[in-house]
């Protein structure tokens, strides 16, 4: 009978940890999670090499990006509310958009595009994908539903701008401080969220390398998915840009 009662014991500890240990969860492209997060072709988003920035005996993370959405189709296609279904009190999120918001709002190839900008306006239109009425909402709209939403969970948002591109002008990485890059900033200081400028962040990074290191080591196909080597250097510029947060309960579980 004593031996059954440590059993319980110590079950009913391990439940209670595992109740308690927060989650990390991940919203975004591809540029955070490339395909299934296996490495296809050998590329592969920032995503899913965070856990080796942390302690993950004190935190669980969770990559739900998914290739090609955008702010917009992220929602639409109900991704969104799977995840905030498993968002609890005390997690946090981490989401990044942009690089798919610029393309057509409507069209028959995947019509995802957002209207640009933070604003109010909309635009309706019969979505000729999903052959249904749509209301179509700002970047920065979209943002703030995830921001708002998380908060109303009680868990913590953090926007991230989107990586950068490797395109080059003048010896310089090409940043999106006038688009994307500003507009998530922009939203997040006014929501009072949580915010890391990944797109300098990796920028300035790439910079220091060098455009013949970066063009061979880190990227494959193209000028926005990375290698593993690429998707490793912007995992640790995110927990870099947590570590200069100022919310310490997540500080701590960085390694």
């Amino acid at each position: 009978m004593k031996s059954f009662a440590w059993i319980l014991l110590a079950s009913l500890l391990l439940s209670t940890s595992l109740k308690i240990k927060p989650s990390i969860f991940l919203v975004g492209d591809s540029t955070v999670k490339n395909g299934s997060g296996k490495g296809e072709k050998g590329l592969w988003g920032w995503g899913d090499f965070l856990h080796e920035q942390f302690d993950t005996m004190k935190v669980h993370i969770e990559n739900h990006a998914r290739g090609g959405r955008s702010s917009r189709t992220y929602q639409t296609e109900g991704l969104w509310d799977n995840v905030l279904a498993r968002v609890k009190p005390g997690d946090f999120v981490i989401m990044q958009f942009g690089h798919n918001d610029a393309g057509p709002i409507n069209d028959t190839l995947r019509a995802r595009g957002s209207i640009r900008g933070v604003g109010e306006e909309t635009e309706e239109i019969d979505n000729l994908i999903t052959k249904k009425h749509e209301v179509v909402h700002s970047y920065g709209w979209y943002m703030r539903k995830y921001i708002r939403d998380t908060k109303a969970k009680g868990a913590t948002p953090i926007v991230c701008s989107l990586v950068a591109r490797n395109v080059w002008k003048d010896g310089k990485v090409v940043r999106a401080q006038d688009s994307y890059a500003g507009w998530a900033q922009q939203i997040a200081q006014a929501e009072d969220a949580l915010y890391i400028d990944l797109n300098d962040l990796v920028a300035s990074r790439y910079e220091t390398l060098g455009p013949e290191e970066v063009k061979t080591k880190l990227f494959l196909e193209d000028h926005t998915h990375t290698t593993a080597e690429g998707a490793k250097i912007n995992a640790s510029l995110v927990a870099q840009g947590i570590a200069g947060l100022k919310n310490k309960q997540l500080r701590k579980l960085i390694k």
